[in-house]
């Protein structure tokens, strides 16, 4: 009794469940006698001498007569009446042994003859079900078992012969390199038989949460394969994360991939049939603005369970289970739009209109067990050789994932609808539950690229490190975050969430720490291989300020002047070798009582004017009349400024109060909004923690649920001052959540941008919470946003169905109001709500009045139930900056914040007088950015534009490379040496 009481109580969909609703929805009751029913299905199963189906259940066994045309005895029988190509009617007559207990009239109907490819895999969660490790090690195993099975089925029907789809590439990539000669070439051979596909992407990935570049690389396994074991890679497979960035479709047409395979998790927290997700036909072909596509399909989670389609309508379980309920599922498929019950699915389930599945072949994702993480199993293949020998209609077919595709392509392409944009993922808020190593993460993808070019300037492949770098910040952007109950801390099985978070936290600053260690090798490499091209100067020191970004700019750099180089008492000047002019600097002491364990000398800071872009200006550091000057403390006002703007604080409300933009004599700051600039909102939610999928079962169509929301409060002014090169406020405020919250504001001479910074010294708590930093800006709604990959906008086309309430950016919003654009930048925090602040539960009702200027950075969360944290603790930061422009578009002044944030300058220092400025390479495009440069003429490129653009890339020593960038597409040139 006990255990029937728990399971009626709790209310988690159960298989049991699912196929009763699936039973009842797909057939009719006829017969209804003292408390005896009978019902009727007609099916789409037909018999090899040309019959069609009728099943018949009944609450008793009985004898039923379809008169004239067949009988059965039983509770289910199967009755075949000669194939129909319009409606006949039909006697049903039901007997007992007593007699005739009832009779009906039943119709039947023409059916479709289905094309079933059933596509075996598992779906690979790196931890969730077990520690990392462990997962890994037994999907290698499942290769082993996959040829083992392959060659136990080698004689049978083609159709029935075992296949195995490798949904990651990782676990192949892994036994391939660990496994005998003998049984690699097993697999090749295999593989090119198509018995095994590898899919295109590594792991399932938050790919909103990958940089452009980074997912391009995760490609880069696709030609290996082919040129070390001869098979093609011509799918992917995107599972559980429902929901991909643009760029992804561009990533995987560049790489040869034509086809993806999509598995929506809805998890009970996602609601894409609230924002046309129920007008999403599949497949479909999905356009991004260059033009490439690919074929998706994608499996309807209300008729599906994601990637549990196939089990369950029984195709893991046994013959007799599928053949009941498979036929079911494909006539709901055919005639209604979702064939089950409010409650089935998502514990929310939808009751939204959509249309019934158009096409008569169809693509079953099966797993070898009821679980994540499950083995390949001999039973699906099993089933399709005795369905096939039983039933003509539907044909299954033990199929790999391009199969089904293949097919698609050649019969059906031009009636597939065609959807264009961003896949918004719903999935993205679990991101704000990492945000400490996310931010590191996100500060990796930005050294790397810097890295990487640096190291190719100074003549060194350094291509094989900085993929391995990628390759460790992709593994954090790897879709699992933590085990099914992710509060334990047991040391196997789902509960193990403290060992899986220790694993996937530490992997991320590992990664950020390489990134570091590349970009420090880098800047001396580069050093080195300057200083053998100069002479002998007259200058005590000189650093070569390098601009990482493509367009020139004036910007502070911070370099590290040693003590061994110049005493750190000797008086210093910097000299731009440029012009002779003399720049303003501030120095900060390494003092050895300090800081013993540190180098000892001297960060020396100064603005640097019009660095060209991918290039460098020498700097000089000459004898100087005396010490630099001391800071200079200012009236504790709140107020600071330099040529471009005046900012004030006010410290009573704990928020900035204004940001004056002096060129456009206007004001950036919506001072009538709900919220000020910068601050910091805390919400606590009246929901409990430590229940797994509890954010699904809980549904918010008002504010009832946010328990509490609090602000910073007691400001306290700890600095305010000038240096040679800047202003500088520091404020420290009290908050909920939190033991301090440090706002550090800085305005640098000469540099049209406000930059922010917020460290926060979070408490720890199960509580569910959410931090939000207030951006309420004095504009319009923003005008456009940058993707992994491309550009979004309101205006921009969304696949329907993507999430609305929230954004996962890259780094940059732009506003475009009439005679002045405002753009705003994150570096460490990509998810922001626009205009509002959502509740977190669906379908996410706003909680405060729409304001179109505003943005919340929502820095970080605890919402999610299980696979993301619960909790998350220690000192975090987040940096923001601003800027706006009288000439510049939204997206390239929103390029040029991002630069100065996330790509700062490099100060590297040279011990012999280099050229006083060289420029490594320029594009004669101002909406085409170039993003890295690699090894042996390799020029990364990125376009803005929302049209395609032909742009020259100019390089010293190479001729000049043309591309052709589609709209808002990425390319690669390499030059040819002069």
């Amino acid at each position: 009794m006990t255990s029937r009481l728990l399971q009626r109580s709790l209310g988690s969909p159960d298989y049991d469940g699912i196929r009763q609703a699936l039973r009842d929805d797909t057939s009719t009751p006829v017969i209804s006698v003292r408390g005896l029913e009978v019902r009727v299905a007609v099916l789409p199963l037909f018999t090899h001498d040309g019959r069609q189906a009728v099943r018949v259940s009944s609450t008793e066994p009985l004898t039923h007569v379809l008169v004239g045309v067949d009988s059965g005895s039983g509770k289910d029988v199967t009755l075949l009446v000669p194939e129909v190509d319009a409606p006949r009617e039909l006697t049903l007559e039901c007997r007992d042994d007593a007699g005739v207990v009832g009779t009906a009239r039943i119709t039947v109907t023409p059916q479709r003859k289905w094309s079933v490819f059933v596509v075996h895999h598992s779906h690979l969660d790196i931890g969730y079900t077990d520690p990392q490790g462990t997962v890994l090690r037994h999907h290698l195993d499942y290769l082993d078992s996959a040829l083992r099975l392959a060659e136990e089925t080698a004689s049978w029907p083609d159709d029935a012969k075992f296949r195995w789809t490798v949904e990651s590439s990782m676990p192949a990539l892994k036994w391939l390199d660990a496994r005998p000669k003998e049984m690699v070439d097993s697999f090749a051979e295999l593989a090119r038989a198509g018995l095994i596909e590898v899919t295109a992407l590594p792991f399932q990935l938050h790919t909103e949460a990958c940089s452009t570049e980074e997912l391009h690389r995760q490609l880069r396994f696709i030609a290996q394969l082919e040129q070390r074991h001869g098979f093609t890679t011509k799918s992917a497979m995107h599972t559980d994360v429902p929901g991909a960035v643009v760029g992804l479709v561009d990533a995987l047409s560049q790489a040869g991939v034509r086809y993806l395979a999509a598995a929506h998790n809805w998890a009970g927290r996602s609601v894409p049939y609230l924002h046309g997700g129920d007008k999403l036909t599949r497949p479909f072909r999905w356009r991004a603005p260059s033009g490439n596509e690919i074929i998706v399909w994608f499996t309807d989670t209300p008729h599906g369970m994601a990637y549990m389609e196939g089990n369950t309508v029984g195709l893991t379980d046994s013959y007799e289970l599928a053949d009941d309920l498979l036929p079911r599922y494909l006539s709901a498929l055919s005639t209604r739009g979702y064939p089950y019950g409010p409650g089935t699915f998502g514990w929310q389930g939808p009751d939204a209109p959509k249309e019934p599945y158009e096409l008569d072949v169809l693509h079953l994702r099966v797993q070898g067990a009821h679980a994540d993480n499950a083995g390949p199993s001999i039973v699906p293949a099993s089933i399709a050789r005795r369905w096939n020998e039983q039933w003509a209609f539907p044909r299954l077919r033990s199929a790999v994932n391009s199969d089904f595709f293949e097919h698609v392509e050649e019969h059906y392409h031009d009636r597939l609808s065609v959807h264009e944009g961003d896949w918004t993922d719903w999935w993205a808020d679990g991101l704000g539950s990492g945000a400490r190593p996310l931010g590191y993460v996100r500060r990796a993808q930005s050294a790397l690229r810097v890295a990487e070019t640096l190291h190719t300037l100074a003549g060194v492949d350094a291509t094989e490190q900085i993929d391995a770098a990628y390759d460790k910040v992709a593994l954090f952007n790897e879709h699992t975050w933590g085990a099914a109950n992710p509060w334990e801390d047991a040391e196997e099985g789902g509960d193990s969430g403290g060992l899986q978070w220790t694993r996937k936290s530490s992997g991320a600053y590992s990664a950020q720490d390489d990134a570091s260690d590349l970009l420090h090798a880098a800047t001396r490499r580069f050093a080195a291989a300057l200083s053998e091209r100069g002479t002998e100067g007259g200058a005590l020191a000189s650093f070569a300020v390098f601009n990482p970004a493509t367009w020139a700019r004036t910007d502070v750099v911070r370099a590290f002047l040693p003590r061994d180089v110049v005493g750190a008492d000797v008086p210093i000047a910097l000299v731009d070798s440029r012009t002779g002019q003399t720049l303003p600097h501030h120095e900060e002491l390494v003092d050895p009582a300090d800081w013993p364990t540190r180098p000892i000398g001297r960060h020396v800071h100064a603005v640097v004017p019009d660095i060209p872009g991918y290039g460098y200006a020498r700097i000089d550091v000459v004898p100087g009349q005396a010490q630099a000057p001391e800071p200079v403390e200012l009236d504790l006002d709140g107020v600071i400024e330099n040529e471009f703007y005046r900012v004030a604080y006010d410290v009573r409300e704990g928020y900035l109060s204004s940001i004056f933009d002096k060129r456009a004599g206007r004001e950036l700051i919506n001072g009538e909004a709900a919220a000020g600039f910068g601050q910091y909102v805390y919400d606590q939610y009246a929901t409990a923690p430590h229940f797994n999928h509890l954010s699904g079962h809980v549904g918010a169509h008002d504010r009832t649920l946010l328990g509490d929301r609090a602000i910073g409060r007691n400001a306290t002014v700890k600095e305010v001052r000038r240096t040679a090169v800047g202003e500088r406020l520091v404020v420290e405020l009290q908050g909920k959540g939190v033991d301090w919250i440090r706002t550090t504001i800085e305005l640098h001479n000469g540099v049209p941008r406000l930059d922010l910074t917020y460290q926060l010294a979070k408490q720890g708590t199960p509580a569910k919470e959410a931090v939000f930093l207030a951006f309420p800006f004095a504009a319009g709604r923003a005008t456009a946003w940058e993707l992994t990959g491309g550009v979004g906008g309101p205006d921009v086309a969304r696949v329907p169905g993507s999430a609305e309430y929230m954004l996962p950016i890259r780094h940059w919003i732009a506003f475009e109001d009439p005679g002045l654009s405002i753009a705003w930048a994150t570096l460490e925090a990509p998810l922001v709500q626009l205009g509002t602040i959502h509740m977190p539960y669906a379908p996410f009702p706003p909680t405060l009045d729409e304001e179109d200027g505003t943005v919340y950075s929502w820095a970080l969360n605890n919402i999610w139930d299980t696979n993301f944290p619960t909790q998350q603790q220690g000192e975090t930061t987040f940096r923001y900056a601003v800027t706006s422009g009288t000439e510049a578009t939204g997206v390239r002044l929103g390029a040029a914040a991002a630069a100065g944030l996330c790509e700062p300058f490099v100060g590297v220092l040279v011990t012999d007088s280099p050229d006083v400025s060289e420029t490594y390479a320029s594009v004669d495009h101002p909406d085409v950015l170039i993003t890295s440069l690699g090894h042996d003429g390799v020029v990364r490129l990125q376009s803005l534009a929302a049209e395609p653009v032909r742009a020259t890339v100019t390089m010293p020593g190479f001729e000049p490379a043309e591309a052709s960038l589609p709209a808002y597409g990425v390319a690669v040139v390499r030059g040819t040496r002069q």
